[in-house]
């Protein structure tokens, strides 16, 4: 159940209306997830859906490794509807289930490809002290350069503001969809380091 309301357009103030408008109309196609609450400030909402679309669909890193990012994110904070969205989207983007379902239930991912070894340290690391080492940090920068670095940071930084939001709010999962994300007694979920292959 919600602590807030979340507003159906046909109860939407001009405002609202409005950039929820926008954003059906951009490539998120409906209005989701945190965005159902952060309507409730329009300024807020349309800078944000902004800034969600440049770093999903407009990186310069893979959409494997940017869906890779969202769901380490995700389960770090048991945010169930950052979850539901991008494991699907992971999965129809080449990410493998079995690297999906390792993150799920918090074990050791095995990686083929190196590039997905090294985004999940280095956003693991990120997630779990704030900082990165000069190992995981240089492996990102040879491989992505500095745009790279800073837009997988950003990526990193965005969803964890996502999944605050959600779970703070409790925005619910849809209709009928089952909740496949344990909580983690401690709070935020620590994940391991990647397995070798």
């Amino acid at each position: 159940m919600p602590r807030i309301p979340l507003p159906a357009r046909d109860t939407m103030d001009a405002e609202q209306a409005r950039v929820h408008d926008g954003i059906v109309a951009g490539p998120r196609g409906t209005v989701i997830g945190p965005l159902r609450a952060v309507i409730h400030s329009p300024v807020l909402a349309e800078r944000w859906s902004a800034l969600g679309e440049t770093l999903r669909y407009d990186t310069v890193l893979p959409k494997r490794l940017n869906e890779l990012a969202i769901i380490m994110t995700g389960r770090r904070y048991t945010s169930l509807i950052e979850w539901w969205v991008h494991s699907r989207a992971a999965a129809a983007a080449g990410l493998p289930e079995t690297v999906i379902e390792a993150i799920r239930r918090v074990e050791p991912p095995v990686f083929a490809e190196a590039a997905d070894a090294e985004v999940y340290e280095y956003v693991r690391e990120l997630m779990q002290t704030g900082r990165v080492s000069a190992a995981h940090y240089d492996a990102v920068v040879a491989r992505w350069a500095a745009r790279g670095v800073v837009e997988l940071t950003a990526l990193v930084g965005y969803y964890s503001m996502v999944s605050m939001t959600l779970n703070a709010h409790g925005i619910p999962l849809p209709d009928g969809i089952e909740d496949t994300l344990a909580p983690h007694p401690e709070g935020l979920v620590e994940l391991p380091p990647a397995a070798a292959p």
